[in-house]
């Protein structure tokens, strides 16, 4: 439901209160600065990770190729991780760039902070009431488009390399299945299971990707709401 501001809504702030405005952005950016950097982290021990399975995998011919797939685990666990971290981090940065648009741009071009648009309800209703501006599944594919994708795709190749080449070159399909058997568990299995797992994320990531689009689109230059 749209809610129509009068333009008798229309104030001017004092000086003092746009000293605490100033203050107020540099607040949320340095809030903002600091999940990303939250991100970053989670990242980094997503590739660390990923480093030492592909040391030991290919430490020796001989050494098994299983620690390329228990490393999967650790990845979605640090993808989730991240994708929550980032709800927070969108928070921070949709309010910091609610105020840029709304009232610094405003106050660059022609100095009337247009109050009467109804931006300062919006952020003060996010300050009343602070939500997530984005979903998590949208979050894990914001972060799978980013970092991630990237990172599956080493893995995947990896593994696969592993299995072609280790202990020795592959000679027939039957073979290369074979060396995908984990204990009791056939290589068949073990194969759709690594597909299964690296589609569904880049469907995650696709469809995020044309939602953000279609979004992004609909907003038009003048936005009507955060995130």
């Amino acid at each position: 439901m749209t809610t129509t501001i009068d333009r008798s809504d229309a104030r001017a702030f004092t000086s003092p209160e746009m000293g605490a405005l100033a203050h107020l952005y540099r607040g949320e950016v340095y809030r903002s600065t600091i999940w990303r950097t939250r991100l970053d982290t989670t990242t980094n021990w997503a590739v660390v990770t990923l480093g030492i399975a592909l040391s030991i995998a290919f430490s020796s011919p001989n050494a098994s190729p299983l620690p390329l797939v228990l490393v999967g685990i650790l990845i979605l666990f640090f993808l989730l991780l991240e994708a929550r971290r980032y709800r927070y981090f969108n928070v921070w940065r949709a309010r910091a760039r609610w105020m840029e648009t709304n009232m610094y741009a405003p106050l660059l071009e022609d100095g009337d902070l247009r109050t009467d648009s109804g931006w300062t309800h919006t952020l003060a209703e996010d300050y009343r009431r602070p939500v997530y501006h984005v979903g998590l599944m949208t979050a894990i594919g914001r972060r799978i488009r980013r970092n991630y994708l990237w990172i599956l795709l080493i893995q995947t190749v990896a593994y696969i390399g592993k299995l072609l080449v280790h202990p020795s070159g592959v000679v027939s399909v039957e073979e290369f299945v074979s060396r995908a058997d984990i204990g009791p568990v056939p290589g068949v299995l073990v194969l759709v299971t690594g597909i299964f797992y690296v589609t569904s994320w880049a469907a995650i990531a696709i469809w995020s990707g044309r939602r953000d689009r279609a979004k992004f689109h609909s907003r038009g230059p003048a936005p009507t709401s955060m995130g």
